[in-house]
This record gives structure tokens, C-alpha cells and sequence, in this order.
């Protein structure tokens, strides 16, 4: 009898093989509520506070105000008197808001109305339009709930997003957070300006020449203060007009623009306009505005 052997696989079938059990995928965390947790950098942060903040509070001046605080950056600061952090970090928010006009801090300090006192960045008269401070038994659920010891920054821009948020004390932190700060305040501009014209135009044919001035989203064109755009051009070159005032000037929402149409025979040119403005502030203040824009362009 002639034996037949059977081959045997070397290996044992792949895992891939092998029926696999199906699995539920996890299901994202919920988020936190609203004031249970930090701001995160991104989010919104109105002046008074997150939904979930206490809508009661003591204050050791008047509440927040947006009037005083538009057009600033906003440094909502969480300290307490048994910190000893919190007193070496009160010397630099005191410099923070001392250093511009620029900063509007928000303090919120867990203690009594006198312990309040000794962590006040505001310094009763010193910081009137200058900030705020919270304190008492409306803040300890507060700091319970957003596991705040002290002391935390919340820095806010003026589109009311939050910047940056620090928790720690360290040097290389609080450093950071003042940097931070300085160059927000150092990009706030009242307004900006942009300019259009042509580069290369032909014999006698029209063109425009435009200016605009975009106002920050907390000022207001004033209507007192006369609007007026004035064009400084070679006698070679036929304008509208080379004044504009009032109704003559384009106004809407934040935009003021200045428009003239032109030609001329054929050279180089070089042309100037300025446009000038007034403008108010939400806390009743004024200021006036000037822009300019040169215009190469050559005419073949």
C-alpha cells in the first residue's frame, strides 16, 4: 500500500481571516457648559462675562462698561488673596494698563471687599475708564467651577475673540501674556486707509482715482466734522473735480470714499489726494482723520 501524505500549511491562517467582532465607535465628549470651564483662544467672550458666569456680582467700582472698554484690549484677570503669585502678577497688570490707554482690565478676585483691595490693578482714581473689579461670595462658585486658583489671564482682543489664555505663574508665561498684550495694543488703528488708479492709460482716456477709509467697527463717522477730499494734479490732466465735500464723498457703514475720474495727454504723471474726516467715540470722545494717496501713472 502506497501511503499518501497530506501538505500542511506552515502557518496558521491570517488574522484577516478570522471573524471579528464589531465595534461602537466612542461618542465625542459633551461639551462643558458655558462658564463651567476657560475660554478657549477663538471663542467669543463678551465684556461682562461668559452665559455661565454669576450674573450677580459685587463690584469695588461700576460694572463693566463698553463705552470705556471699546477699542481695547481686554485682560479679564482671576486672582486670589492667599496666591502669593497673585501679588508678584499685580505689579505687571498694573503696568500693562498703565503703559497705554489701550487695555482695559477686568479683575476678578475671590476674596473679601477688602482683600479685593489689596489685589485692585485699577487703583480707584488712577484707573477710572481703566477697568473694573469683581469680588465676594458670587465668585467662589465661579472659581470652584472653572477649577481657577490664580493667577489666570484672559486676554481679548477688540473683535471680542479671546487671544490667549494662561493659567500658570512662571516668568516665561506672564512674559508671554505681557507680550502678547503689547502687540495687540500696538495694531489697533483707528482706521485704515486703501487707494486705486491705473498704472498705464491712454490718450485722452478716462480713468478713476479712488481713496477709501475704513473706520475701526467701534468709532463713528462724525456729523459735525466737514468731509473733505482734495486732489493736487498737473494742469495737463482734466478732473470731475478736484475737491469733494459732503454728499459728494461715498459713506457706507465704516467706508468713506472718494472718487474722481480724469484724462490727459500723453507724459508721466504724478498725482496726490487727501481726504480728511472727524470721527466720535462710544464714550462721547472726537477725533479728526487725514489720509493720503499718491498716484503714479503714464499716459501713451
Amino acid at each position: 500500500m502506497i501511503a499518501v501524505a497530506v501538505a500542511q500549511p506552515a502557518t496558521s491562517p491570517k488574522a484577516a481571516d478570522a471573524p471579528t467582532t464589531p465595534t461602537t465607535p466612542t461618542a465625542p465628549a459633551a461639551p462643558k457648559p458655558a462658564g463651567t470651564s476657560l475660554p478657549v483662544v477663538g471663542e467669543t467672550l463678551p465684556l461682562t462675562g461668559a452665559p455661565g458666569w454669576p450674573v450677580k456680582r459685587d463690584w469695588l467700582y461700576d460694572a463693566p462698561a463698553l463705552p470705556d472698554a471699546a477699542g481695547k484690549i481686554v485682560l479679564h484677570w482671576f486672582c486670589g488673596p492667599k496666591v502669593p503669585a497673585c501679588a508678584d502678577d499685580l505689579a505687571r497688570v498694573v503696568t500693562l494698563k498703565e503703559n497705554t490707554n489701550r487695555v482695559y482690565v477686568v479683575a476678578y478676585i475671590n476674596g473679601t471687599k477688602g482683600q479685593a483691595k489689596k489685589l485692585d490693578p485699577i487703583r480707584e482714581s488712577e484707573g477710572v475708564g481703566r477697568g473694573t473689579l469683581a469680588f465676594g461670595k458670587h465668585l467662589k462658585a465661579m472659581f470652584k467651577k472653572m477649577a481657577v486658583v490664580g493667577p489666570v489671564s484672559v486676554v481679548v482682543d477688540v473683535d471680542g475673540k479671546v487671544a490667549l489664555v494662561t493659567t500658570g505663574s512662571s516668568p516665561a508665561e506672564l512674559d508671554a501674556r505681557d507680550a502678547k498684550v503689547n502687540a495687540l495694543t500696538s495694531a489697533i488703528k483707528e482706521y485704515t486707509a486703501t487707494s486705486e488708479g491705473p498704472k498705464l492709460v491712454k490718450i485722452n482716456e478716462r480713468f478713476q482715482l479712488m481713496i477709501a477709509v475704513k473706520l475701526a467697527s467701534w468709532l463713528q463717522y462724525s456729523k459735525t466734522t466737514p468731509m473733505e477730499f482734495k486732489l493736487t494734479a498737473p494742469k495737463e490732466l482734466k478732473c470731475d473735480a478736484t475737491t469733494l465735500k459732503g454728499d459728494q464723498l461715498k459713506l457706507v457703514d465704516q467706508t468713506l470714499t472718494a472718487q474722481v475720474g480724469c484724462s490727459g495727454s500723453k507724459g508721466s504723471y504724478e498725482v496726490r489726494g487727501q481726504v480728511s474726516f472727524g470721527y466720535t467715540t462710544p464714550s462721547s470722545g472726537a477725533g479728526l482723520g487725514t489720509e493720503s494717496a499718491n498716484w503714479k501713472f503714464e499716459i501713451k
